[in-house]
């Protein structure tokens, strides 16, 4: 008798395990935490018919399931649940019911939170990021190519294509990277992009909870994370929150038709960046700026509809929670929802105080991006949470700097205005990025205002970003295709030919920018000047421009030359500042000087000294 009830009591359970296989295809989030800020979450359900469901939470103390929504498409349910406060970890049981009657139940995990998490220190100033386009940097692990399921298949003859990079291949790189001096990795998206073609960038997402495999894994990725920290490196996240790849799952089968922006026709972004502050804008223009697409293959998320909103902020917080990341790097900040965006960005920063943000506006007017800053008065009234924003208009001055061959009054005078932004010293500063030319092409393939750049970014203000390749000189050739731009890393395949982690088979110019850059980067690791030190800057001379880095115990004078010829310095220009004669010591060279008057500086070179 035993035996058969036995028999019947498994038969029970493995029938109640195939109905909520069978029933329910996505539950999302995957699971959450006790003890977090964010204790009230709504979960999307998907399955089919799954809302002819009641469902009745089993009693489990301290929560509650406050909530059941319908909606349109009867292929969901959202459900809300409250975590209390002294709700403990454990496996929730949802009952799902037809007819009074028990159909299934689904388990769902509420866990301990690691102990680090709610005080997780963001990037800051003291940091210099490095950012990596994870499929083009080093293929780690060839075993991941070619991933069932996969639609793209590696190709690494396209230059569009699935080259095989993966998360193996930065985790046996991040001592490589710490060598350099960087003390902060940026990756281009990392969740999966199972798009027909062209899904290496990594932007065109189609499932939020899942790194793509041919990555690696949500568990490698966290391995990642858990690994750089051991190492004192931080991890920054690139996340989107605009738009999702048009392979979405859910693409096949909305929940409604307001989930995603629709219009009767293909409507693309006008890229009117000035409506947010323009007091003549249409609504016509404001709506095609916020609610039109990017590209046809990836539809413009709708942040108005609340379960949109609530799934885009959890997804957020269990990423952070999850991995331990330490900061995000949020694409195309202005697009979606701007109302929206503040309540991303504050909930985000109430669970993580210390935390840190940057937001992408691609716009070289410092007073539009200056408006997304938190603590900006913006005259229309909008308030930011956003502590962070890419210094696009800075990036592009100095590159019109270095290639005037007569003046540096285009850098002098952008930074200049920094008394737009609330805090210029959480601006992220850089020579080039993913979307744009490398800083080599840029600057017409001459490696000595390279280094100018490298230096100028090192030393001014702002937390510094390095894109992969900048140290060996990697350019584009003159083509504007981001294939060509975001090429693959020397070295990071098994048969290249030439390898910039050994320096085999790089050019003597090669060698010496990566040396050279490493020797900047590792400087700034231990100096506070440059970390959290005040600016002052003197308009430049005869193509040459200095500035000063300091605090009440510290100083750093940086001279930049970009002209051919050498140039004298004269100190007492200067006295402002030196109060008298100079001593100190030129990081670059090694050089000292005793009570100084003048200095000579070569052609076309930096120095750099540590004032005594």
């Amino acid at each position: 008798m035993k035996i058969v009830t036995t028999l019947i009591l498994a038969m029970v359970l493995s029938f109640t395990q195939l109905a909520a296989q069978n029933a329910i295809e996505r539950l999302e989030p995957p699971n959450w935490w006790v003890g977090m800020e964010y204790n009230t979450i709504e979960l999307l359900v998907y399955g089919d018919e799954i809302a002819a469901f009641e469902v009745v939470l089993e009693p489990y103390e301290n929560v509650q399931l406050q909530s059941i929504k319908k909606v349109a498409n009867p292929n969901y349910l959202f459900l809300t649940l409250h975590i209390g406060d002294t709700a403990k970890p454990g496996n929730l049981q949802l009952d799902f019911k037809k007819n009074g009657a028990s159909a299934f139940v689904q388990s769902y995990e509420i866990k301990e939170r690691e102990n680090n998490r709610k005080n997780i220190e963001g990037f800051n100033t003291t940091d210099a990021i490095y950012l990596i386009t994870p499929d083009r940097f080093v293929n780690g692990d060839p075993s991941n190519d070619t991933v069932n399921g996969m639609v793209e298949k590696p190709n690494r003859k396209d230059k569009g294509g699935r080259h095989g990079g993966d998360v193996a291949g930065i985790v046996n790189h991040l001592e490589d990277i710490k060598d350099m001096g960087f003390t902060a990795i940026w990756t281009n998206p990392i969740l999966e992009n199972n798009m027909p073609s062209y899904s290496y960038h990594g932007y065109a997402i189609t499932d939020f909870y899942k790194v793509d495999p041919r990555y690696g894994s949500n568990e490698s990725f966290k391995a990642m994370c858990d690994q750089a920290s051991e190492m004192g490196m931080k991890v920054i996240m690139d996340m989107i929150a605009n738009h999702c790849g048009l392979e979405h799952w859910w693409m096949k089968d909305l929940p409604s038709n307001d989930w995603i922006n629709q219009w009767d026709t293909y409507t693309q972004t006008n890229h009117r960046k000035t409506v947010v502050l323009d007091p003549y804008a249409t609504k016509k223009d404001t709506k095609e700026f916020f609610d039109g697409w990017f590209v046809p293959t990836m539809p413009d998320l709708n942040q108005r509809n609340g379960s949109m909103a609530k799934y885009l902020i959890q997804n957020t917080l269990w990423w952070v929670e999850y991995s331990g990341i330490s900061g995000i790097r949020m694409d195309t900040y202005p697009y979606p929802d701007m109302y929206f965006m503040r309540d991303w960005t504050a909930a985000v920063m109430a669970e993580y105080p210390d935390f840190n943000i940057v937001g992408e506006e691609w716009v070289l007017r410092p007073t539009i991006v200056s408006y997304w800053q938190k603590g900006k008065e913006n005259a229309n009234g909008y308030t930011s949470e956003l502590k962070s924003v890419m210094d696009f208009p800075v990036q592009h001055a100095l590159i019109t700097s270095l290639n005037d061959p007569s003046s540096w009054n285009a850098v002098y005078e952008e930074i200049g205005q920094d008394y737009l932004y609330p805090d210029p010293n959480n601006l992220v500063v850089f020579p080039d990025n993913h979307d744009m030319s490398r800083i080599y092409t840029q600057l017409h393939e001459d490696a000595d205002l390279v280094k100018l750049a490298l230096t100028y970014i090192t030393t001014i203000r702002g937390i510094p970003q390095i894109y992969y390749g900048t140290e060996v000189l990697m350019g584009n050739k003159g083509t504007e295709d981001h294939g060509i731009i975001r090429t693959d890393f020397p070295g990071g395949w098994a048969k290249d030919k030439i390898n910039a982690f050994t320096g085999e088979g790089l050019s003597q110019s090669q060698l010496e920018t990566k040396n050279y850059l490493t020797q900047l980067f590792n400087w700034r690791k231990d100096n506070n000047a440059v970390h959290n030190g005040k600016l002052l800057h003197f308009a430049p001379v005869n193509n040459t421009y200095v500035f000063f880095r300091y605090t009440n115990n510290e100083m750093v004078m940086v001279i930049l030359n970009k002209d051919k010829n050498p140039a004298n310095i004269d100190i007492k220009e200067y006295r402002e500042v030196l109060k008298g004669k100079l001593s100190g010591k030129d990081i670059l060279t090694g050089k000292l000087y005793k009570a100084a008057d003048n200095l000579k500086i070569s052609g076309k070179t930096a120095m750099i000294i540590e004032v005594e």
